[in-house]
């Protein structure tokens, strides 16, 4: 089973966990919360999310992963593939069985009434396909990033809020703005290591288009926007000042940007750096949450 778990890259299900529990702690400070709707969105979106990471694995291993030497714990593929541990359709089959439960979530979901999970699951199933597969394969155009930002952001913490609420606000859908800025950081440092193989097999995302040494900049910039996104949720939409204790992770950031400034063309040194960026994705998410119950 190890070779399977590993294909998933399930700790990267941080990245889309994290802004269904912002949604829901958005709707919990309105007073509504449901567990079982809780616990079938989670099952939903992590089911979109480890379908799209086995696409991503099907087609990358025709295109850069192969060329990929510098491999790191977060960058280069789950590389089950190139390894020979699985097929390439063993990886496509899983793919669509984990997109299946997330039909299947889906389903339980308008049954119990919430209609407008439809666009919403089928937006989410739109990002994940589109990122790695062609004809679109946004990856390899410079608008992978926006995709992420939206998929993984805006979009999750929007449908875990209407599960609770069977409402949409401008609140749940820019609450999710935060955690966007920062899974677009984590794609964007582990396009670092995978530079010279993406170049070379003609993947274009906006590190490869930008080079190295202009992107470790807009890798701040990015960081930085998802603290500044916090003042503003206070500022113009009303939100408890108490979601500012989000702000004990920016060290976290601050230590990752530092490193990335330095060592951007090290893979090896840039290592920790990856890991700082997915521990500020996770501590900035749940000491979001817990401003927003505070609240309460």
């Amino acid at each position: 089973m190890k070779k399977y778990v590993h294909a998933l890259r399930a700790p990267f299900l941080t990245g889309s966990i994290a802004p269904v529990i912002i949604g829901t702690c958005l709707a919990i400070s309105e007073g509504k919360f449901f567990l079982i709707p809780f616990l079938v969105t989670i099952v939903g979106v992590s089911g979109l999310h480890l379908g799209a990471n086995l696409l991503n694995d099907f087609y990358d291993a025709r295109g850069s992963d192969p060329l990929n030497i510098r491999l790191t714990p977060f960058s280069g593929g789950s590389r089950v593939i190139q390894e020979k541990q699985l097929r390439p359709t063993n990886i496509m089959t899983l793919s669509i069985a984990f997109f299946i439960l997330a039909l299947g979530a889906a389903i339980w979901l308008v049954y119990e009434g919430k209609y407008l999970i439809i666009p919403l699951g089928l937006l989410g199933l739109l990002a994940g396909w589109s990122y790695s597969a062609p004809p679109l394969q946004l990856m390899s155009k410079g608008w992978g990033e926006l995709a992420i930002f939206f998929a993984f952001g805006p979009l999750v913490t929007l449908g875990s809020y209407y599960v609770m609420t069977d409402a949409f606000t401008l609140t749940a859908f820019m609450i999710g703005f935060p955690q966007g800025f920062l899974i677009t950081a984590v794609i964007w440092i582990n396009q670092f290591p995978d530079y010279e193989a993406d170049r070379a097999a003609g993947k274009k995302n906006l590190v490869v288009k930008l080079g190295p040494g202009l992107s470790r900049y807009l890798y701040s910039v990015i960081m930085l926007m998802s603290f500044a996104f916090v003042i503003f949720l206070i500022s113009i939409l009303g939100q408890s000042y108490l979601i500012m204790i989000s702000f004990i992770s920016i060290p976290l950031a601050i230590k990752a940007m530092i490193i990335v400034f330095r060592e951007y063309l090290d893979y090896e040194k840039l290592i920790p750096a990856q890991a700082l960026t997915i521990n500020t994705l996770v501590a900035q998410g749940l000491l979001l949450s817990l401003g927003l119950l505070l609240s309460r």
